[in-house]
This record gives structure tokens, C-alpha cells and sequence, in this order.
């Protein structure tokens, strides 16, 4: 009950109170041994990602942006699935000019296609 004891609108008070509405799920890793006490690792695979995504905004055009940021996109979940980046592109524009089927797209996804390297 410390936290009444500091003003509510204070820097102090404002982290002590975010502390208190969420302190069960604060907690969780206590009583699951599979959660991780903190997000490290996922931010960690995620940066490459959010850093490509960044780097789109310079691309000299909007929709230029938008597309690089898709392909980074893929190239960085491939890499995040352990399929090369070349490889998986390769194969799935490929298929795409193959006439692919779009009700199976899903195939095309890099955890789908780490599955068949």
C-alpha cells in the first residue's frame, strides 16, 4: 500500500499505478515456467524487422516504400524460419508465375516452406 503514500500524478505514482492494474499478468511467469520473465527475445528476433521497415520510409516513393516493406518483411520471416531468403523467394515467385492457386496461399508462407527444405 505504498502507492498511496505518493501522488497519483507524480512519475513515481503513475509507474506504481500501471504496476497495480496489471500486476497478475506481472506475475505470470511465477506460475508458468514456459513465460519468460521479460520480452527480450522477442524483441530481439522482431528488430531486424521493425529496422527494414524503417529503412522502406527512404525508398523515394510511397508506394516504393510500401512494397519494399513487404518483401522485407518476407526476407526477415524467412530468415526467422531458417529458410534462406533467396531460396524462398526464388521458389515462391516461381510458383506465383506458375499460376499458383490463391485458395492455397498459405503454402507459400515461409513457415510453410521451411517445412518442405
Amino acid at each position: 500500500m505504498q502507492r498511496l503514500r505518493v501522488s497519483a500524478k507524480s512519475r513515481l505514482g503513475e509507474k506504481l499505478a500501471y504496476i497495480h492494474r496489471h500486476w497478475d499478468g506481472l506475475q505470470t511467469f511465477l506460475d508458468d515456467g514456459r513465460v519468460e520473465i521479460d520480452s527480450n527475445s522477442v524483441e530481439n528476433l522482431i528488430r531486424p524487422i521493425a529496422l527494414n521497415r524503417k529503412n522502406a520510409l527512404f525508398a523515394g516513393h510511397d508506394e516504393g516504400g510500401c512494397t519494399w516493406g513487404r518483401i522485407a518483411s518476407l526476407i526477415e520471416t524467412a530468415k526467422i524460419n531458417n529458410v534462406e531468403p533467396f531460396a524462398y523467394l526464388k521458389a515462391t515467385l516461381e510458383a506465383i508465375a506458375g499460376l499458383h492457386q490463391q485458395s492455397r496461399i498459405s503454402e507459400l508462407l515461409p513457415w510453410n516452406f521451411a517445412a518442405k527444405v
